[in-house]
């Protein structure tokens, strides 16, 4: 679920800090930061409240669970099944996301497997659902970039920054 919270120039000095160092306590990202305790626990509440932070299990890799394959699967379905697809895709234990799309397929569904007779297991799992259609199976070869996240709070802090020194200079 998307989050509704846009960030400020507060809260991108605490992602960041919290970024650098993510098992750091809340007085360990007030020294980092300069805030107040109060004020880093506050805004870390905020953003967990409104989504903007996503769950721990995010930084948990898959093959050190006995999963080293990973795959996407783009999967066609029946537009007015979609919800069903959905809630039965969730209960697969070996997907780990589903990003509904526009263009070449309905459904970006990414899952891992313990090998390749797995991955063939999985995907004839995905098949059975009533309402999808078809699916085409891409092997992840390599990551070449890592799920990252650091460079965006940067940039809207820079951005932040800048337009405070344009309004001052006005």
């Amino acid at each position: 679920m998307p989050s509704t919270h846009t960030v400020d120039q507060i809260d991108a000095r605490i992602l960041l800090a919290l970024s650098d160092a993510p098992r750091a306590t809340v007085l360990a990202l007030a020294a980092d930061t300069g805030l107040s305790r109060n004020t880093v626990q506050a805004r870390l509440n905020k953003l967990e409240m409104s989504g903007a932070l996503r769950s721990f299990e995010r930084r948990i890799v898959p093959s050190t669970l006995g999963y080293p394959l990973q795959a996407f699967v783009l999967t066609h379905v029946t537009q007015r099944k979609l919800t069903a697809v959905s809630a039965a895709l969730a209960e697969i234990p070996e997907v780990l996301e589903v990003h509904g799309l526009t263009g070449v397929a309905d459904l970006l569904v990414h899952v891992v497997a313990r090998d390749a007779d797995d991955l063939y297991r999985i995907a004839g799992q995905i098949l059975d659902i009533k309402g999808v259609k078809r699916t085409n199976t891409a092997l992840v070869m390599r990551e070449l970039v890592d799920y990252r996240i650091q460079p965006l709070v940067a940039a809207r802090a820079e951005s932040i920054q800048e337009s405070r020194d344009d309004s001052a200079t006005r």
